[in-house]
């Protein structure tokens, strides 16, 4: 009798929308592979709802990379597995702090070495730099991704911006008179189960290759190319402010507090003031580059790493 197929499961959620996704990509594999979850826990716990000022605080050392310590990984890192499926959120257009730090720990990469990797997301619409550097992590590690989900919300931008906010400072997420429930979509959230028929012929048959492709014609990665200049734009944006603040302490110092203030309030103004204008200029760059975007986009919608 055939061993069943061993998929190791990685993941932080704050508001359980993640596990939710976890649950219904992998439903359709019950009974046919023996599932493992490894849950990150911050060693301080993240709050939930933020506080506005906290929150804001939490940017520098997420974009640069220097995350909040976890607790030891349960899992035993030269266990055997077949899959492993690293589930994550990005912030401020970086890999979450729990999994820079799991991806960053010794037990992380003995535990990620050699094995086959799907990264799933669960996003508001701006993954792509975090996705990088998620790729260069895997690299490093020796893992070999396969294959990448990304789940995000298809409200407009500014709105989507509006939702999650008041979901991550109000811990409100229902749908209001004015605004859309906050998050990934239900619909997108029940039928993500479409992703395991895939994933089982690859585990089955363990052949990989077709695997991304496979999931592609599943829409697994929707991508409009004005998100790539947007996103290109924002991070270079982020990455000055996360040297600006960390220059005057770490995190929560009293230092920098007056920098973090600065941060959120030009942040606010050039999301709801430049953001339109942004997107005249984006418009142009569709226009004129569309050859270019349309190949960054083809690229960001895979799993190799430039």
């Amino acid at each position: 009798m055939n061993e069943r197929p061993k998929v190791l499961v990685v993941y932080f959620t704050q508001t359980g929308q993640l596990k939710r996704i976890i649950d219904h990509v992998l439903a359709p594999l019950e009974g046919k592979a023996d599932i493992t979850f490894e849950q990150l826990v911050p060693v301080t716990p993240f709050p939930f709802p933020w506080g506005k000022q906290q929150f804001y605080d939490t940017m520098p050392e997420t974009v640069k990379g220097i995350p909040r310590a976890i607790e030891p990984i349960k899992t035993d890192p030269n266990q055997h597995f077949d899959l492993v499926i690293l589930a994550y959120q990005p912030w401020f257009l970086s890999p979450s702090q729990p999994t820079a730090a799991f991806l960053q720990s010794e037990a992380g990469k003995r535990l990620l070495k050699g094995k086959k990797v799907i990264t799933l997301l669960g996003s508001r619409n701006m993954w792509l730099n975090a996705q990088e550097k998620v790729k260069q992590y895997l690299r490093e590690a020796g893992a070999n991704l396969v294959g990448n989900i990304v789940l995000v919300d298809k409200s407009p931008n500014l709105v989507s911006l509006i939702t999650i906010l008041r979901w991550a400072f109000k811990g409100k997420k229902e749908a209001t008179r004015f605004l859309p429930q906050a998050g990934v979509q239900e619909n997108e959230i029940l039928t993500s189960s479409r992703f395991a028929a895939p994933i089982e012929r690859a585990l089955t048959s363990n052949e990989w290759d077709q695997l991304h492709p496979q999931l592609l014609s599943l829409n697994a990665v929707e991508l409009l190319p004005n998100l790539v200049v947007l996103e290109n734009r924002g991070i270079k944006a982020f990455r000055f402010w996360a040297n600006f603040i960390s220059a005057k302490g770490g995190p929560g110092a009293p230092s920098r507090q007056g920098r973090v203030s600065m941060y959120r309030g030009l942040l606010l103004v050039g999301i709801f003031v430049l953001s339109p204008i942004t997107l005249i200029s984006s418009i142009f760059q569709l226009n004129f580059r569309r050859g270019q975007l349309n190949q960054e986009v083809e690229y960001y919608k895979g799993i190799t790493l430039r």
